[in-house]
C-alpha cells in the first residue's frame, strides 16, 4: 500500500482536547494488538499519554520491532527515528510518522552529498585510515554511508565504546552529525583538544588546514542539537549561585564548557535513572529537553528537579506531533488508507542495518 503524504485535514484541527483523547483511545482499542504507539521522551504530554512504550530513539525502534504481533508501529518522534524503526522492523510491519514535517535539525545538518564530498576530500589528502561513525540522530542514508565503509552507528551512551572500537582498527574517526557529542567523547578519552578538528561543510577543507586534518585523531562534523546548545556555562553558575545544593546533570550533546563543570553527564536514559536513584530531598538542574524535565519533576516530587536554563528549551520539531496528528494517523489505519508510511529504500536499509549491527557487536 503506497503512502500518502498529506497534512492534517481541517476537521481534526477543530476537535477539543477531550474529544481528541477519547477518539485516540477508541482507535487504539479498535486496532488492538495490531498497533503499537511509540513515544519519545521529548514528546509533549498530551501525546505521550497515549504511548504504549516510551524511551529514546534506538530503544523505541528496537522494542517496536520486537512487538511482533503489531502490524502497525506509530512512532511519535521525528523522521530519523521513524527511519530507524523501519530499518529494524519485521517484514510484516509498517512504520507511520504522524507528521512528516517532524524532522531533526541536527540530522538535517549532515546532508548525504556533503558527507560524501567531505569523505572524498579527506581521501584526496591521503587520509585513508578514517573510520566513519554516525550518531543515531542521523538519516538512514548517513547510517548506510557508514555501514558501507566499515563504520558504525552509536548512541549517546555507547559513543566512547564505539570510538574505542574504531581506533582499534583505524587511525582517525570522522564523526557526525553532532560536534558536541563527538568532542565531549574524545576529550573524556584523553584526546587533546588540538587533535579534535571541526569539519564545516561550507568551507574549503572543512575550515581546517591540511596539517590540522593530518594531526587530528577525531574530525567532528559541524552540527548540533537545537535544544542542547541552549545550555551555557552561565546557566550552571547561576543555578549554583541560587542554590549551593544544586547538582548539575546534563546530556552529552551540550557544549563542552557545560560538560566540564557538570556533576554528571549522560544519555536521556542515564538522566532518568540518575534522578530516580538520587536521594530524596536532593536538588537537580537538568540540561535537556523541557517536556522531559517537567515530567520527571512531577514524577518525583520528593526531589527538587528544574531545567538548567530558565528559557523554554523544547524540541520544536518533536512538538509538531500533536494529538490531531496522532488521531489522524490512527484513523487512517483503521480506514485502510494509512498516511505517512515510512519506507527506507532497500539498499539504504541494508547498509544502515550493517552499521547498526556493528554497534550491537561492540556494545
Amino acid at each position: 500500500m503506497s503512502p500518502r503524504l498529506l497534512t492534517v485535514p481541517e476537521p481534526y484541527l477543530e476537535l477539543d482536547d477531550a474529544t481528541l483523547a477519547s477518539r485516540i483511545r477508541a482507535a487504539k482499542a479498535r486496532l488492538g494488538q495490531s498497533l503499537v504507539v511509540l513515544g519519545h521522551h521529548y514528546q509533549r504530554d498530551d501525546v505521550i499519554e497515549h504511548a504504549d512504550i516510551t524511551g529514546d530513539s534506538y530503544k523505541l525502534a528496537r522494542l517496536g520491532a520486537e512487538r511482533t504481533d503489531a502490524r502497525w508501529i506509530v512512532f511519535c518522534g521525528v523522521h530519523f527515528m521513524a527511519e530507524s524503526a523501519d530499518i529494524l522492523r519485521q517484514p510484516h510491519q509498517s512504520v507511520v510518522l504522524p507528521d512528516m514535517n517532524a524532522g531533526c535539525s541536527m540530522a538535517d545538518m549532515a546532508p548525504t552529498d556533503d558527507v560524501i564530498e567531505a569523505g572524498a576530500a579527506l581521501e584526496r589528502l591521503g587520509l585513508t585510515s578514517i573510520m566513519p561513525v554516525t550518531y543515531m540522530n542521523s538519516t538512514a542514508e548517513i547510517k548506510a554511508y557508514c555501514g558501507e565503509r566499515g563504520g558504525a552507528v552509536c548512541t549517546s551512551s555507547n559513543c566512547r565504546a564505539i570510538f574505542e572500537w574504531a581506533f582499534a582498527q583505524r587511525d582517525q574517526v570522522f564523526f557526525f552529525p553532532d560536534e558536541h557529542l563527538g568532542r565531549n567523547t574524545a576529550i573524556a578519552m584523553g584526546i587533546p583538544p588540538e587533535r579534535i578538528v571541526v569539519w564545516d561543510p561550507k568551507r574549503p577543507l572543512g575550515g581546517s588546514t591540511e596539517e590540522e586534518l593530518r594531526a587530528a585523531r577525531v574530525i567532528v562534523w559541524k552540527g548540533c542539537c537545537s535544544v542542547h546548545t541552549k545550555f551555557h556555562l552561565h546557566h550552571v553558575l547561576d543555578r549554583r549561585a541560587e542554590d549551593p545544593e544544586m547538582r548539575i546533570l546534563v546530556h552529552p550533546e551540550v557544549p563542552h564548557e557545560v560538560v566540564a563543570v557538570a556533576d554528571a553527564v549522560g544519555s536521556t536514559e542515564t538522566i532518568i535513572r540518575t534522578l530516580r536513584e538520587a536521594p530524596s530531598g536532593s536538588h537537580w538542574a537538568v540540561g535537556t529537553e523541557y517536556h522531559l524535565v517537567q515530567r520527571l519533576a512531577r514524577a518525583m516530587p520528593d526531589k527538587k528537579i528544574v531545567i538548567l536554563s530558565k528559557e523554554f528549551c523544547l524540541c520544536a520539531t518533536m512538538y509538531r506531533i500533536s494529538p490531531q496528528n496522532l488521531l489522524w494517523a490512527l484513523d487512517s489505519i483503521v480506514d485502510g488508507h494509512p498516511v505517512n508510511v515510512i519506507r527506507v529504500p532497500e539498499e539504504t536499509k541494508r547498509w544502515a542495518h550493517v552499521a547498526l549491527d556493528r554497534m550491537l557487536q561492540v556494545h
